[in-house]
């Protein structure tokens, strides 16, 4: 008589979740930064909604007192590391250009749409390594540019809605941003390379800095906002403030930190998935036929650009060296 066929039993629940929790563990550096991709696509519709409420200034001087003060906080309890002078002067400059940067990109916001502003903005991956070509004197891969002209003609069709149209003040606005923001990564890096610079302590500045800017050039409006704000504007300001700002800081430093840069930025390059997912769903912003084939094309231009940067980057690194005993 043959045996019976023996079925595995399924797993004990408590085996099985002990499965999921060792799976989630191994990859939760990759679910914290595709995290930090979500929470930075969902910043273009909290940055619309509250345009509509206020001015830009006033959104970005409560936005960046929120953050200079939680930053704050942070350092005082974790970290304490005195600030030198010539860190102190790079977060200052630093702070001018990423107060330019967001100071467009809201206006821009606020005179397009979430979903197009999230994928317009995306393309500082593509401008960034021309900046930085320029800056450094390096010559960039043909693809590079090639992948530059996909995105544009993304962005044309992205602007057209059922047909084709000239770019409206608002993208126009976002779009310069992303070339601000292009100059802003390469002024990073050029004023930090090689120098130790605490990046928590660069941080605090630049949003101090930002704080002061936006704020003094709108006193009065940050004063009645404060006064005015209802609890769904509040609740605006604290995500962009926290949640935007210092927990996409924090998680993003300690995520680069146990994984490969080239990982984390295409992980965190998902940003303008999430901010026309988001904006779609949840704002309920509509895009046209053209601009589904827009955004194919930019997310496309922009993933084909950063691999090729980050291809080229590799190949001209000196190769490493075996130790030798001695």
């Amino acid at each position: 008589m043959p045996s019976p066929i023996l079925t595995p039993a399924p797993p004990e629940p408590r085996e099985r979740r002990r499965r999921v929790a060792a799976l989630l563990t191994a990859r939760r550096v990759d679910l914290l930064l595709l995290l930090v991709a979500m929470v930075w696509g969902s910043s273009y519709l909290a940055a619309k909604t509250l345009t509509g409420t206020v001015g830009v200034t006033v959104i970005l001087s409560l936005r960046f007192l929120v953050t200079a003060l939680a930053l704050a906080v942070i350092w005082l309890i974790w970290h304490r590391r005195r600030t030198t002078r010539r860190e102190a002067a790079t977060g200052v400059v630093l702070g001018f250009t990423q107060a330019a940067v967001l100071i467009l990109e809201t206006h821009g916001i606020a005179g397009t749409s979430a979903t197009n502003a999230g994928l317009i903005i995306s393309l500082v991956v593509v401008f960034t390594p021309v900046t930085e070509s320029i800056a450094f004197r390096v010559k960039l891969p043909r693809t590079v540019f090639v992948a530059g002209v996909i995105a544009v003609v993304g962005v044309c069709l992205l602007v057209s809605a059922d047909g084709f149209a000239a770019p409206g003040p608002g993208d126009l606005l976002v779009l310069a941003a992303a070339a601000v923001r292009a100059i802003h990564v390469t002024a990073v890096s050029a004023l930090t390379r090689g120098r130790g610079f605490s990046a928590l302590n660069l941080t605090l500045v630049q949003s101090m800095v930002c704080a002061l800017l936006y704020t003094a050039a709108d006193f009065r409006g940050a004063l009645r906002a404060v006064q005015g704000f209802g609890p769904g504007e509040w609740l605006g300001v604290l995500y962009l403030g926290l949640v935007c700002s210092v927990f996409a800081f924090l998680v993003q430093t300690w995520a680069i930190q146990q994984t490969s840069g080239s990982r984390a930025s295409l992980l965190m390059g998902t940003e303008p998935i999430w901010a026309v997912l988001i904006g779609i769903t949840i704002g309920q912003e509509p895009l046209a036929l053209l601009g589904f084939a827009g955004a194919a094309l930019i997310i496309g231009g922009t993933y084909l650009g950063a691999r090729a940067e980050s291809r080229h980057r590799l190949a001209l690194a000196p190769p490493r060296t075996a130790a030798v005993d001695s």
